[in-house]
């Protein structure tokens, strides 16, 4: 049954760990198509393959399918892999989504540019706001910021929203969630890291709140991460006791002895008080998502969305 105020909704992106579940989220009310490299193969919407980075490809795509609203899920978002290839993580995060922005501009397509809480240096005392000047500290979060930008100045009417979130991916390897379920459940030890503060959102309610952010027609930068901001140690407890699996296996560790090579900032803690006052409600709680990532796993969704492969 088609609903009145259904929209034609285009994902690209749709293969990665925010793509795959907005696209499962937006298919309960809209009418959804992906855009994909070639990974999904039998998924339960439409799937688009085609390669952002051919020239004319974004316009080519806007023109046939037509969409109200368009989501950019598509990024190089490895923070070591944007260390070693800073050429492909400037077109990816920053001039294929202006090229994006600026063609739905021309069709009135309401778009939706994804971008990251990393766009600060972590300096701050207390949780970063919209109108705090953000500092990177690599190419990951630089492209990302180029983006952001580029994307408001051809397309004011767009939406940018950083992010940071957890779920189910296709791989089972995306998410920091994945992670330590998979290490504990196999009985490793991990680190988790106590000087990094972040607000974990569980990918499924990040996905609502978008598409809640476009049925309101807002506009602008946003943060949409979860209420509550930890370390990623804590972060690591917390889905260890949630699974029943052991906390004791994960080593809290300084960031600054990982042996990583990409700089992290130590707090990304983001305000949303921004975003639940336009959308005129509370945010989910962290331990509301976890449950649902939990029951996600009791129920074989992990599994089911790994099929969309073959």
């Amino acid at each position: 049954m088609l609903r009145e105020h259904m929209a034609r909704i285009l994902i690209t992106g749709a293969s990665g760990l925010l793509g795959i579940n907005l696209a499962l989220e937006a298919k309960r009310e809209h009418d959804v198509i992906g855009v994909d490299r070639g990974k999904l193969k039998s998924a339960p919407f439409r799937v688009l393959h085609a390669n952002l980075l051919r020239v004319g490809s974004v316009n080519a795509i806007l023109d046939s399918t037509r969409p109200a609203w368009l989501v950019n899920c598509a990024a190089l978002a490895n923070l070591e892999e944007c260390e070693k290839r800073p050429d492909d993580a400037r077109i990816l995060n920053a001039e294929v989504p202006a090229e994006m922005a600026e063609a739905c501009a021309k069709r009135n397509i309401k778009f939706v540019h994804l971008s990251t809480d990393a766009v600060f240096d972590g300096t701050k005392e207390g949780a970063y706001t919209e109108a705090d000047e953000p500092n990177p500290q690599g190419v990951y979060s630089q492209t990302k910021l180029d983006g952001e930008r580029a994307v408001l100045q051809v397309n004011p009417q767009a939406i940018v929203a950083r992010v940071n979130f957890y779920g189910w991916s296709l791989g089972g390897r995306r998410s920091l969630g994945e992670f330590f379920v998979n290490n504990l459940s196999e009985g490793k030890n991990v680190n988790g890291f106590t000087d990094v503060i972040f607000c974990p959102m569980w990918v499924n309610h990040l996905a609502q709140a978008l598409i809640a952010m476009l049925e309101k027609d807002l506009r602008g930068l946003y943060h949409v991460v979860g209420a509550q901001a930890m370390n990623k140690y804590q972060f690591g407890v917390e889905v260890a006791r949630k699974f029943g699996l052991r906390e004791n296996l994960i080593e809290p560790q300084s960031v600054e002895r990982s042996g990583l090579t990409a700089k992290r900032s130590h707090n990304l803690w983001l305000s949303v008080h921004k975003l639940s006052t336009d959308l005129g409600r509370e945010i989910p709680s962290f331990s509301t998502g976890l449950d649902g990532f939990y029951t996600q796993f009791q129920q074989g969704y992990p599994q089911k969305i790994r099929s969309y492969q073959q």
